[in-house]
């Protein structure tokens, strides 16, 4: 069993076709083309329709908290309207994740 490259879990192993191993992070980088931007109540608590609205793939919706990880602890309760979070460029989802 393997995770699509879309997947948080992509780099983390499988045991025995069953036993998901301790997560391996995929972190995102910060750079400086990154927009600053606060989530609105449309995406309130839906991360996965932002990730599709902005990179026409809701599974990316994991991306949000690599990228902002003091800002987005949980990356879906603390995914509410008026935080201020950084999005990274579908560029730099190509190329660190190799999409």
């Amino acid at each position: 069993m393997s995770f699509p490259k879309t997947s948080p879990y992509y780099l983390s192993s499988v045991f025995n076709n069953q036993f998901l191993d301790v997560m391996v992070n995929r972190p995102i980088p910060m750079i400086e083309t990154d927009e600053y931007w606060e989530i609105t109540q449309t995406y309130s608590l839906r991360p996965d329709l932002l990730a599709y609205d902005l990179y026409n793939e809701s599974t990316l919706w994991w991306v949000f908290a690599q990228r902002n990880p003091n800002r987005l602890k949980d990356p879906l309760f603390d995914f509410v309207a008026g935080v201020g979070i950084y999005i990274p460029k579908i560029t730099t989802l190509k190329q660190v994740l190799g999409l």
